[in-house]
């Protein structure tokens, strides 16, 4: 049985050369996971740290800044990043390369300034990615795409409006900064929405909460003027809950009017996708006819006990069972292929309350993974950052164990291909070294679709 002590749990007092003999040892373990997978989860769970060197210069630069398009993502507060909250680091980094042969793999920046992965130029200003001092790939920085050089007429950026990530592929739209579910009581235990909101305000950062529709298109038409290779692909709508209205409208009419919006102006120019909660199938068929294409009513941790005690204002609003349920009836407005609802990977073994082991851990998602694609509904997951201001960061600064994550992969490529479902839509092509999926490696870790093998 695998433990907790027996794999990762970081431990500052460890020699030099552990965190390379623990990605090295898992990639000798599981053969079949990608080796690119492997070193993209550690990253994603414990973060990355960036000599000034390979820092951006913000909107004025040649680099893609971080958008914080939603929650932070880092290790710190502003306050504690040094350098990197003046100058922002890169939005993604593109590894390739370097002793393990890396094939092009897009990962999430995630800020770290205790990693021991850091970002830095050798002597000849080439940017690498360093672990425990030895050079194990090539870096690549997203280039600053000519819609970030443009503004609205209010002098607002399409960076602050219209966040693009995943190297280019999708358009993400925050247009509610802010969760409903609110204080000890309600927010989700890992989810640091309302935090970053606060941080950037109080950093005097623009950060609208409340996006209004017509800056929403404005950016978007911008977004469809210069990106003249149609990179963008995807628009994902998304925000805190709602557990009341916003501006008179519920949930459903509050994101749809988004929808409804981009689709008549600029039809079929983007697969439409909308984050939101399980809501009741009438609500979800006022999506469908605002034309969203994709629904991801996102259930966050399969375990009962853990769901009840993380996401406690969904529990009490919804409830799990109730929220299950709601993801199958959507199945019968969009179809199963697209329903893609999302789990936090990792928070399974958050201290105090979480599995001790990684067998358990595992054993309890697969259980979830197979409820779901057993009705031909694929889940995804974002890999868990520990940020420090969320109650489950605080309490485990090192995430979950690296091996929770490696099996995790190939836990979720085997029940796929049980149910004989292929990869969800919405995504960018599966593959290693063709995926664009930023946020965990799932994309990374799937065969190549057939009709994109090159």
């Amino acid at each position: 049985m695998s433990s907790r002590t027996d794999t990762d749990r970081s431990d500052p007092s460890r020699t030099a050369t552990s965190r390379t003999h623990l990605i090295e040892r898992l990639m000798e373990r599981f053969p079949h996971v990608p080796r690119e997978a492997v070193i993209k989860e550690d990253l994603l769970r414990g973060g990355v740290a960036f000599d000034e060197s390979a820092l951006s210069d913000n909107e004025d630069g040649d680099v893609k800044p971080k958008s914080y398009f939603i929650f932070s993502f880092d290790h710190g507060t502003l306050p504690e990043l040094g350098a990197a909250a003046l100058r922002r680091p890169p939005e993604e980094i593109v590894l390739t390369g370097g002793p393990y042969e890396l094939r092009r793999t897009v990962v999430s920046v995630r800020v770290n300034p205790a990693s021991p992965y850091r970002v830095a130029a050798d002597e000849d200003g080439v940017l690498g990615l360093y672990l425990d001092g030895r050079r194990i790939s090539d870096v690549g920085l997203p280039p600053m795409p000519d819609y970030y050089r443009h503004t609205l007429a209010n002098g607002k950026s399409v960076m602050e409006v219209a966040p693009t990530i995943q190297w280019g592929y999708l358009v993400y739209l925050t247009v509610f900064r802010v969760c409903q579910y609110f204080g000890a009581k309600e927010e989700c235990q890992y989810c640091d929405i309302n935090h970053n909101w606060r941080q950037h305000k109080a950093a005097g950062r623009p950060y609208t909460g409340v996006k209004p529709v017509e800056e929403v298109l404005e950016a978007l038409a911008i977004i469809d003027r210069y990106d003249t290779a149609k990179t963008s692909t995807a628009y994902t709508l998304t925000g805190g809950a709602i557990t009341s209205h916003i501006g008179g409208r519920d949930e459903a009419d509050f994101y749809g009017q988004y929808a409804k919006a981009i689709e008549e102006a600029f039809p079929g120019r983007w697969i439409g996708k909308v984050v939101a909660q399980a809501l009741p199938k009438a609500d979800v068929q006022r999506f469908h006819d605002y034309g969203v294409r994709i629904y991801h009513p996102n259930y966050e941790v399969w375990d009962r006990r853990l769901f009840e005690l993380y996401c406690p204002g969904k529990e009490r609003y919804v409830g799990r069972d109730e929220w299950h349920r709601r993801i199958l009836d959507s199945a019968e407005v969009f179809g199963a292929r697209n329903v893609i609802p999302n789990f936090v990977a990792g928070v399974e073994m958050a201290e105090p309350f979480g599995f001790t082991t990684v067998d358990e851990a595992i054993d309890s998602t697969t259980e979830g993974l197979r409820f779901f694609m057993s009705h031909g509904i694929t889940p995804r997951f974002t890999t868990w950052c520990p940020e420090p201001t969320t109650p489950l960061g605080k309490t485990n600064p090192d995430g979950a164990p690296l091996e929770y994550h490696i099996r995790l992969l190939d836990a979720y490529r085997s029940t796929m291909e049980e149910y004989g479902l292929s990869s969800p839509p919405g995504y960018g092509p599966p593959g290693p070294g063709r995926a664009v999926f930023s946020v965990s490696s799932f994309m990374d870790s799937l065969p190549a679709a057939p009709d994109d093998a090159r």
